[in-house]
């Protein structure tokens, strides 16, 4: 995915290695530029920085959870175009719900293959199309 400027430009927020370098190999596959964080105070630091033009932000991590730098990102105006897409392990309503209420554009569940996350970085940086209704939550089983 390239803009005018270059490939988009996406953070990945998780506490794990492994997802992290997973996420990044997946993206960078896909023509994405990708930084990388490792705890939501970390992510802050790095949005300032690298202005990313989407984000991917574990759930549950330790000093600041992906919930609240979802919500302290949306509370800023600067930040608050940016689409949140979170990550976690788990898959219910509520969880859903939650990062709506932050403020997320999506949800992804992990484990995660290359084909998901790159539909959702896809459908998250995609210009919103008047009427579509739908999301990656919606089609994420579809085709699994």
């Amino acid at each position: 995915m390239a803009s005018a400027n270059g490939p988009a430009r996406v953070l990945v927020v998780d506490d794990s290695v492994t997802v992290r370098r997973s996420a990044e190999l997946f993206l960078q596959q896909g023509g994405y530029e990708v930084v990388l964080a490792e705890d939501g105070f970390d992510a802050l630091a790095k949005v300032g920085q690298q202005r990313p033009d989407l984000i991917f932000c574990d759930v549950m991590m330790p000093r600041l959870d992906g919930y609240q730098t979802c919500a302290i990102l949306k509370q800023c105006a600067s930040y608050a175009d940016i689409p949140v897409v979170m990550l976690s392990s788990k898959d219910g309503v509520f969880d859903k719900a939650r990062g709506k209420i932050a403020g997320a554009a999506d949800y992804l569940t992990k484990p995660f293959s290359k084909k998901e996350i790159l539909f959702a970085a896809a459908s998250s940086t995609m210009p919103t199309v008047v009427g579509s209704g739908g999301s990656y939550a919606d089609t994420k089983n579809s085709d699994r």
